[in-house]
């Protein structure tokens, strides 16, 4: 039985036909496609951050030049999710990116990922390039070394056209959703016919409080940064759930002209070297050709990542990526996200925020000074603090990081220099894996679970074509 809430002070009640909570590209695809399939529904958007136009980071790198822990972190949260100020790549393949396919078929998932493309390029993002790994002649230069290329195409948009496409789709949904920015949601409790949103407001756009939302259909879409909220959700109501994995690593910047030669003709490139030593799997992850490494804040807790922009104007002269080594717990330990947490805030506590070191000090086994920094042949795009990363990350994970840094110059020759840059840590936390059936619905008819937050996709184009699938399945099954 679905637990239900005692109220015992007056609430006013604000019905809709349709909740959506989150406003990541999971919650915005699943409010456009119910907007055009169903005009007539009454449809409401939760959200923890900022509206678009109010998410500013206040790193400026003159003034201040490093996180500062804003209570809403701006490149986390608001409208457009994590993937806001992301680099805007949107990988159409079932290879890497999230499970969708498990739950409604390769085919259906393929689908669903270029109808987002089609909407992407209507909505401001024509004229930007599709990539595409297949029958690249960097496969075979891969294998020859024990590296392996995924297969995908790849969509990018770039940081500053993605930022284009989230406006027009915004002013498209604006007057068709009721928008509530600034407003966390607390708890969702089952209802007579749908369901009960109680959320706390603390911002100036929206007043909830003392109200109740009743809704027919809940669409929950929280992404990563809403992991721990949707694990509590989870417990409250009791809905299965798996434990998932956590990604740990580092950030690495370099000269773009290492990677050009992969960079200019696959942009991204997704290679996975299962290390001699240990047998574990480390990946390329989130390549940004002549980008920026950033910080990132989730649940207090600095990390790092990478952007790039499709405008030269912005570009930089190095190219960055991540190196990640997965772990998952199950016995007698589950908590894979809290040991991801445990890492990144060590990182935290003798950096005060990101540590970066240069690949050659790492190898000597020296912390990196900022005269060594300053003195290397590349100059860091984040102000982040010189130090050692083998007195963060553990051996294992260190040690599989630095075999793949020597398998990836093999095919990419001057990955391995001194003044190749890490940055750490890097750490994507993924949601535990939600019970679902093939509609993304949980055991509770009308309650709907996608995106990251879900623990089934980790990407932008699996989380919003799961909340494409999720709407048709709405509007279908009235």
């Amino acid at each position: 039985m679905c637990p239900t809430i005692l109220y015992y002070r007056e609430t006013n009640e604000v019905n809709y036909d349709v909740i959506i909570i989150g406003a990541g590209p999971g919650g915005i695809f699943a409010a456009y496609e119910l907007t055009q399939r169903n005009a007539d529904l009454k449809i409401a958007v939760f959200e923890a951050g900022h509206a678009l136009n109010k998410r500013h980071c206040p790193i400026d790198g003159e003034k201040i030049k490093s996180c500062i822990g804003c209570k809403s972190c701006s490149i986390m949260s608001g409208f457009g999710g994590a993937g806001a100020f992301s680099d805007g790549k949107y990988n159409i393949t079932n290879d890497f990116g999230g499970t969708l396919y498990e739950y409604i078929g390769k085919k259906q998932a393929l689908e669903l990922m270029r109808y987002v493309d089609e909407i992407n390029l209507r909505y401001g993002g024509e004229g930007t390039k599709l990539y595409s790994t297949a029958g690249t002649r960097f496969k075979t230069a891969c294998i020859q070394h024990d590296l392996h290329l995924l297969d995908a195409s790849v969509r990018h948009l770039g940081t500053d056209i993605n930022y284009v496409v989230l406006e027009n789709l915004y002013a498209h949904l604006r007057d068709k959703v009721s928008f509530y920015f600034d407003t966390p949601v607390q708890t969702v409790a089952c209802a007579k016919d749908g369901y009960e949103v109680i959320c706390k407001h603390t911002g100036q756009e929206s007043a909830c409080e003392d109200t109740i939302y009743h809704c027919k259909k809940c669409i929950i879409s929280v992404g990563r940064s809403g992991s721990k909220w949707m694990e509590t959700v989870c417990r409250e109501l009791d809905i299965p759930t798996l434990s998932n994995r956590v990604d740990i690593g580092v950030r690495v910047e370099l000269p773009a002209a290492v990677f050009a030669h992969l960079t200019d003709e696959l942009y991204e490139s997704k290679i996975v070297y299962r290390t001699q030593k240990y047998g574990d799997k480390v990946r390329t992850f989130c390549m940004n050709p002549k980008g920026a490494v950033v910080n990132e804040n989730t649940n207090g807790i600095i990390t790092v990542n990478g952007h790039s922009y499709e405008d030269p104007a912005k570009q930089t002269d190095n190219t960055n990526f991540a190196l990640l080594v997965a772990k998952h717990f199950s016995e007698p330990f589950k908590d894979s996200n809290g040991y991801g947490e445990s890492i990144a805030r060590l990182s935290n506590m003798l950096g005060g925020g990101v540590i970066v070191q240069r690949f050659g000090d790492l190898i000597r086994g020296r912390r990196s000074t900022p005269n060594r920094i300053e003195e290397a042949f590349i100059t860091p795009t984040l102000n982040a603090t010189p130090g050692d990363l083998s007195l963060v990350l553990p051996k294992r994970i260190l040690d599989g990081i630095i075999e793949m840094i020597y398998a990836l110059d093999k095919v990419a020759p001057g990955t391995a220099n001194d003044d190749t840059l890490l940055y750490g840590v890097e750490v994507k936390f993924y949601n535990m894996e939600v019970e679902v059936n093939e509609k993304l619905e949980s055991k509770y008819k009308g309650l709907y679970i996608i995106g990251d937050g879900s623990g089934i996709t980790h990407s932008l184009s699996h989380a919003s074509a799961s909340g494409v699938h999720v709407a048709r399945n709405i509007t279908t099954n009235k």
